[in-house]
């Protein structure tokens, strides 16, 4: 097993990389108090040895951490939720009402997996699925708080990136762990400029309106920090989500615009109009990565994205087929 990377942050929180294809592509993040600790996301099944180390370094028993929540159910947030849960005999899952049967009985995400990526790949990419006893989920509707210790973390409905994402407001640290909801931030794209950011279209459930709607929501708690799963701490929300915002509205004009003909060549089309756009942005920037490189760091997210881009506009005409 690899030795875990993590980085301490203020007000009790850890930040751990999940090991998820690469460093610095996914964390999740361990918050204490009082004696009590919290998971928010899990990484994959194979990230839950470091997850353990983790506690171990921060001596922190098992049986200390009361709560174990995923922002959402995809796979590189809550795959390892099972694998984990079999570890902390005293953790509740606490999870979006949308989420939870899927943490309960995880067949149906596990095949729909292993439909996209092949058994064999799955198995490499995620691990085992391992359900969690109903007796220990809490379901947690939009305004739910959780008390860890001295702490109280709100639960908030963010439909956008997936109608059963939930977003968790720290009151202590003024942060928000955010999932995917406040878009991606990796780290070999900071410049002088600040963190560059933009949203993720990931299949099946994009929703660029509620989106939008859910940004509103977040910014009115005034949040100082913004803990990302897809890289860490971001700061300064207030002006990042002006560009997050843009990168939303570009991803919904791309597909729009795209002519070829629906299914794989429309997704060709979006992607590689997402790519240009990143290449343009990103030197616009200050970044210094070759548009080889970009690729190369971006390519899993930009073939996610367009492959939601190509859903979401497929919706849309059935839609509009309907109604007319």
């Amino acid at each position: 097993m690899p030795q875990p990377r993590y980085q301490t942050l203020p007000h009790q929180i850890t930040c751990i990389d999940t090991e998820y294809q690469r460093p610095g592509l996914a964390a999740c993040y361990l918050i204490e108090s009082e004696g009590e600790a919290a998971f928010i996301d899990t990484g994959t099944s194979h990230t839950v040895p470091m997850l353990m180390s983790v506690l171990e370094a921060r001596g922190i028993a098992p049986a200390q951490v009361k709560y174990v929540i995923p922002t959402h159910v995809h796979l590189d947030h809550a795959g390892g939720v099972g694998a984990l849960m079999a570890q902390l005999p005293n953790a509740t899952l606490v999870i979006h009402p949308y989420g939870a049967r899927h943490m309960i009985d995880p067949s149906k995400l596990e095949a729909g997996a292993s439909a996209v990526y092949g058994e064999e790949k799955f198995q490499e990419e995620f691990g085992s699925l391992i359900p969690v006893d109903e007796t220990r989920v809490i379901e947690a509707p939009d305004g739910f708080r959780v008390q860890l210790g001295n702490r109280e973390l709100l639960c908030i409905d963010t439909p956008g990136h997936a109608r059963h994402h939930i977003c968790i407001y720290d009151a202590q640290s003024r942060g928000i762990f955010t999932g995917d909801t406040f878009g991606l931030s990796y780290r070999e794209f900071d410049t002088d400029n600040g963190p560059f950011i933009l949203a993720t279209s990931t299949p099946i459930q994009f929703d660029p309106d509620a989106w939008h709607e859910t940004l509103d929501r977040l910014m009115a708690l005034s949040p100082e920090a913004i803990y990302l799963t897809h890289y860490c701490e971001v700061r300064e929300p207030e002006r990042l989500v002006g560009k997050l915002r843009e990168s939303l509205d570009l991803f919904t004009q791309t597909a729009l615009s795209a002519k070829a003909e629906p299914g794989q060549a429309r997704t060709a089309e979006i992607r590689s109009g997402l790519l240009s756009w990143l290449v343009d942005a990103l030197r616009q920037h200050g970044c210094r990565q070759t548009p080889q490189e970009i690729e190369q760091l971006m390519s899993m997210d930009l073939e996610l994205d367009a492959q939601g881009l190509e859903v979401w506009l497929q919706k849309r005409e059935e839609a509009t087929s309907k109604a007319g």
